[in-house]
């Protein structure tokens, strides 16, 4: 799994920060988390091969989190895109977009299916296939938002290449045996899984927490993640002007990152009255020590 920060600042793009937008990569996949204004040229500039993006998710509908989303579509039709899109966002997305399509005559040459999150709160499995699995869990803002945790999927057993390879198993067998099969050879003789396998590693998990006041309310569904995103928009100084606004400061992502076990924080969502960002490492870093304030153009693999 790659995670690719495009855009780390808040609602106004300044300070050589543009507003959010961050891809997954997993495996031939690439998810798209928010879509801020900006968001096509940070692609270019990081060669982001949009092509590839196959599933956008939308956390609210705050300028600065989908701003950017009628451009890119717009140039896949441009581009001559065949290939379905699917869109995983709030209830009025739809709508807004169809409105700009409409405006500009606009037929997109290939389909569009949104994925629409009630705006009531929704805890549910959005997508899964194969390869990965998208949930989403509500948190705490101004407007209905919601985070999203990614799976990657692994195989349960992993492989003791030399030991299958006595007993001569067939590569072709190999998907097999990662999902516990025992081997049956020409023989008729059957070759125990456990003898050819062991215990594989679980999924890798990355929680995307969008905006949000300081909230416990979704503890349950970050437990344990790999890497976790949690915005960080002010400093401690300003902490009453956060819960003013419904945000967060990095001190308070470093909060949630310990009581719920994440194993890795990264930071993001920074205001733009902030010219430099060290300090919000630094103060995270006090109370969590795996703390990192992102900057644009990461690319964290794990």
């Amino acid at each position: 799994m790659e995670i690719s920060i495009l855009g780390n600042n808040s609602a106004i793009p300044s300070h050589g920060r543009n507003p959010t937008a961050q891809t997954v990569a997993i495996r031939d996949h690439l998810l798209l988390i928010d879509c801020g204004e900006g968001t096509q040229m940070q692609m270019i500039k990081y060669n982001i091969k949009r092509s590839k993006i196959s599933h956008i998710f939308i956390s609210h509908l705050h300028g600065d989190h989908y701003f950017g989303l009628i451009g890119l579509i717009n140039s896949f039709g441009l581009l001559g895109r065949t290939d379905t899109l699917h869109i995983y966002c709030p209830e009025l997305l739809p709508a807004i977009i169809q409105l700009q399509l409409d405006a500009s005559k606009g037929r997109m040459p290939f389909e569009i299916i949104f994925h629409t999150i009630k705006d009531s709160g929704e805890r549910s499995v959005l997508v899964e296939n194969k390869d990965f699995k998208v949930t989403c869990f509500p948190v705490n803002h101004r407007i209905p938002t919601h985070g999203f945790v990614i799976h990657e999927k692994r195989k349960p057993r992993q492989l003791n290449i030399e030991v299958c390879q006595q007993y001569e198993i067939p590569k072709s067998f190999y998907g097999k045996l990662q999902e516990g099969s025992n081997y049956i050879n020409e023989e008729g003789t059957v070759i125990d899984n456990l003898i050819l396998t062991t215990i594989g590693k679980g999924d890798k998990t990355y929680a995307f927490c969008a905006d949000t006041i300081f909230t416990k309310s979704f503890l349950k569904d970050i437990e344990g993640v790999d890497y976790m995103y949690h915005e960080s928009t002010y400093l401690d100084v300003d902490e009453k002007l956060a819960a003013q606004r419904y945000h967060s400061t990095a001190s308070q992502a470093a909060q949630i990152a310990k009581i719920g076990n994440v194993t890795h924080l990264l930071l993001g969502h920074y205001s733009s009255r902030y010219l430099d960002i060290i300090e919000f490492e630094k103060q995270a870093k006090a109370i969590f020590l795996n703390s990192y304030a992102t900057k644009e153009g990461d690319k964290i693999e794990f």
